[in-house]
């Protein structure tokens, strides 16, 4: 079976956030516990497993993610690179629909090569620090919002960018802070740089220590910049060692995540289900 690594949200190889991605011939997914052992034996931030549709329906491909840890319900970064997949093999072009456990998303390809997805917006709710929150992070927060049903984060706001930059957060407090992981951001030190604002992402709970960069986390950071902002489209730098760029757009309940990717590894897997 082909197996490919595409990093996603970047156009460049080794920076963006690599996933695996699987095409299955088959109509259904095979036993639960089989793609998790592959997605360990993989070891990104996530694997995507997507298998195609009968012709008629509301969705083309069925499409499920795995960290090495545990199945999740949304990934922004493992949809890009499967659509990608999808579009440089020739099996999908235009508009592509997913079936996944938070419904329907889609992923239109540009003429430039990149991919927006439309996602749903996470209902961001103010939250109280749980505590340990400050010494967890080893820095002061200036609000927490809590992300809703489908991420479970935190979105922690910091005081600028170089704090931003500078966290090196206890991981073994931090899984204790929030269900999913927690999503820290700040305004860009200067926008002429070409991105608006900046965040990280640490995700201990589900075995991913620093997610390199997370298309799910940016449903969040959307809504939350434009209220600041007061505009509907912006561009997020994720600042981790890998880095990468994801454009939003923001309109209501549904957020468009647009970037690049570039496929680095096609091999075969050399195992059966």
């Amino acid at each position: 079976m082909r197996i490919r690594i595409v990093d996603a949200f970047t156009d460049r190889p080794f920076t963006g956030n690599p996933a695996a991605v699987l095409l299955l011939d088959s109509d259904a997914f095979p036993d639960a516990g089989r793609l998790q052992e592959i997605a360990r034996e993989m070891n990104l931030s996530e694997t995507a497993f997507a298998h195609p549709l009968p012709p008629g329906g509301t969705a083309d491909w069925a499409l499920r993610w795995f960290t090495p840890a545990t199945e999740v319900d949304m990934c922004g970064h493992a949809t890009l690179a499967t659509a990608h997949v999808l579009h440089t093999t020739g099996a999908a072009n235009g508009t592509v629909r997913f079936a996944a456990r938070c419904g329907i998303l889609t992923a239109t390809a540009h003429p430039d090569g990149s991919l927006a997805l439309d996602f749903p917006t996470a209902p961001l709710t103010p939250a109280a620090a749980p505590p340990g929150l400050t010494a967890a992070l080893g820095a002061e927060p200036l609000s927490v919002l809590d992300t809703g049903e489908h991420i479970g984060d935190l979105l922690v706001e910091l005081d600028d960018e170089a704090t931003v930059r500078g966290l090196a957060p206890d991981l073994v407090a931090v899984a204790a802070c929030s269900r999913r992981g927690i999503i820290v951001t700040a305004a860009a030190e200067d926008p002429a740089r070409g991105y608006d604002f900046v965040s990280r992402g640490f995700f201990p709970r589900v075995g991913i220590d620093e997610d390199p960069v997370t298309g799910s986390a940016h449903t969040a950071l959307a809504p939350f910049w434009s209220a600041r902002f007061g505009r509907d489209e912006l561009t997020g730098l994720q600042a981790s060692a890998r880095t990468g760029l994801v454009r939003t757009a923001l309109r209501g309940d549904r957020t468009l995540l647009t970037g690049s990717a570039v496929t680095v590894v096609d091999g075969e897997l050399l195992t059966t289900f």
